[in-house]
């Protein structure tokens, strides 16, 4: 199919869409736009259709960007920049509070949370907490530098149709007016409420929270010097009046809360003295906005449907505990994009393609899990009697509500397990064999960045090894240098400990078979021990591929498997054309709104 070039400027009118794209984007949300961040930065022409005209400041949404964004972050070159926009510093804190209110009594406090602290060398980028809406204003100015990109607003799709060759998506105005645009692949990025989600038949499975929760945004500059507690990335309010979680948006007097088990028209009327429950004094505050909402714990029973995908909300929605929903979603924005971009080019196989549900699928399945046992006890679950008394029982009572506390909330605020050791593994474009495991043996020292510091008394995490289908384990090659800034933008061979030249034969296997792949030469570091294998296969998301301590007898079948091109196994390009169901009707109620991330 021909295309031309989409235009690098903001698009506002149907007579200005291009009649063809190689992707089209339904949704301009941030993983919308992290697919197409990450598809434009390949050569991808790339149009995103999204029907807000600005971003909202009303709906803080997700305030946790974690450790693996920011690396991606890092890697499209606005990590910086992300930083900068972001209302409260890392600096600010990294500490989350458990309260009997902001000027009650301290119950419990956990501090270098949600991958805020250095953990040795162990990531080259701590996370960032900002309101949802700074990431999303960043990525909106970054799709439109890129050539061959354009953001389409004030637009929705209402409309898609497929065939063996390409997708024909409708798309509409406020005003009910209608174009038509071909695309090579539809992403639909479009929410809970997906058109593309029910356009190719797909459907969650799962099942929702209970109780409601109310949100909002106030101002009040008053309240910080009410706060008996320092600064807090969270505060976990533990009482009668106002069971809650409650954060700084700024340090100018910002604030957002939820109030949990309250429904809409009860928040509402009770607005004020909600907030003035969670703070513990009087408050003069001016309510902003409100966000009443309901956790879901769904994950479709598709993720693909011929040449159209699902990401983020469109294909699984987790309660917002622990932050992950729009990392999750960014996750698979950029599983999907440097593979689509490897078969628009040429070198990536018909597995490619079918491998994005076989490696994501498995993670949302996991993150969903993880998020609702986080979710199993709440600020509406530790109340106690005697919490704020100035009594011995109600000494008693705050230990044991810490003790609790310690326990139950320890994995929801320390996941980097859950964010950086997540595998692909098992997975269609992986290897078999041996997992190579590191040499026993002292690691060298690591080298911070400039922009890091480690805290007093903090050790180094020891790496454990490459593994494929895992995240390449970090390390520092220098001072602000990421072995990541190293990698190149399609497949790396990382040389740790091999003969001169032996690699040879893998980089011709890889030329013959048109994949990009750039040789990084570390042997003089001595990083054998670190990563257990001499040679490492790196994937342009960073994921390890392959690995082994010497070239195999077959090159070229290594290089085949990586790019979804291996003979033992095909999948066809419309996997279930058949059973597309057009125009289906939703299954989730309008009143049943997600909710933010932390």
């Amino acid at each position: 199919m021909g295309t031309v070039n989409a235009s690098s400027r903001p698009v506002s009118r149907l007579t200005s869409l291009p009649r063809s794209v190689q992707v089209l984007v339904a949704g301009g949300g941030p993983v919308g736009l992290a697919a197409a961040v990450e598809l434009g930065r390949r050569g991808v022409s790339c149009l995103v259709i999204e029907p807000r005209e600005e971003v909202s400041h009303a709906r803080p949404r997700c305030k946790t960007v974690n450790v693996r964004t920011m690396e991606h972050l890092r890697r499209w070159g606005i990590a910086d920049r992300f930083r900068a926009a972001a209302p409260l510093p890392v600096s600010w804190s990294k500490d989350i509070v458990f309260c009997t209110s902001l000027a009650g009594y301290e119950l419990s406090r956990f501090t270098g949370v949600l991958g805020l602290a250095l953990d040795g060398d162990r990531f080259p980028e701590t996370g960032q907490q900002a309101p949802q809406y700074v990431l999303e204003e960043l990525l909106r100015d970054v799709v439109t530098e890129l050539p061959g990109c354009a953001l389409a607003t004030g637009l929705r799709v209402t409309s898609v149709e497929q065939d063996p060759d390409a997708v024909r998506v409708t798309v509409q105005d406020r005003a009910g007016g209608q174009a038509s645009v071909e695309a090579e692949y539809l992403l639909g990025c479009d929410g809970p409420r997906s058109t593309v989600r029910d356009q190719i038949g797909a459907r969650y499975v799962g099942e929702f929270a209970l109780r409601p929760n109310f949100g909002m945004v106030f101002h009040a500059p008053g309240l910080w010097p009410q706060v008996r507690h320092g600064p807090a990335v969270q505060f976990w309010i533990v009482n009668d009046r106002a069971p809650a979680l409650m954060g700084p948006m700024d340090r100018n007097g910002t604030w957002w809360i939820i109030a949990l088990g309250v429904p809409p028209e009860l928040g509402r009327r009770t607005a004020a003295s909600l907030i003035e429950g969670a703070a513990g004094v009087p408050v003069e505050a001016r309510i902003l906005s409100d966000d009443p909402w309901t956790a879901r714990m769904q994950l479709v029973d598709r993720l693909r449907s011929g040449r159209v995908f699902l990401a983020g909300d469109a294909a699984h929605l987790n309660p917002p505990f622990g932050g992950h929903g729009l990392n999750t979603g960014i996750g698979d924005a950029v599983d999907l994009g440097w593979k689509l971009a490897a078969v628009l080019q040429g070198w990536g196989g018909e597995q490619l393609l079918a491998s994005y549900e076989a490696e994501r699928r498995p993670v949302q399945d996991r993150v969903i899990r993880e998020a609702s046992e986080n979710m199993k006890t709440l600020s509406t679950d530790l109340t106690a009697a005697s919490l704020e008394d100035d009594t011995e029982a109600g000494r008693h009572a705050r230990r044991a509500a810490d003790r609790r506390i310690q326990q139950d909330k320890a994995a929801e605020f320390h996941s980097l397990d859950l964010v950086l050791d997540l595998s692909y593994d098992p997975s269609p474009l992986l290897v078999p064999g041996p997992h190579p495991v590191p040499h026993p043996g002292p690691h060298p020292a690591p080298q911070p960045a400039p922009h890091l510091a480690a805290r007093p008394g903090e050790r180094p995490v020891p790496h454990p090894g490459a593994r494929p289908g895992a995240r390449l384990p970090h390390v520092w090659l220098g001072p602000g240098r990421s072995v990541y800034d190293s990698l190149g933008p399609a497949m790396t061979l990382l040389v740790l400990d091999a003969p001169p030249g032996s690699w040879q034969p893998l980089i011709q296997a890889a030329s013959k078979a048109g994949v990009p792949l750039d040789v990084l030469d570390l042997r003089p570091r001595d990083l054998r021990p670190r990563y257990g294998a001499g040679l490492l296969l790196v994937r342009p998301d960073q994921h390890v591929a392959w690995c082994a301590d010497a070239m195999p007898a077959d090159p070229a079948a290594i290089i085949d498997r990586i790019r979804g091109a291996s003979t033992t196994a095909r999948t066809s390009l419309l996997c279930d054309l058949d059973t597309q169901r057009k125009g289906a009707t939703r299954d989730d109620p309008d009143d049943l709104d997600p909710g933010p991330d932390q």
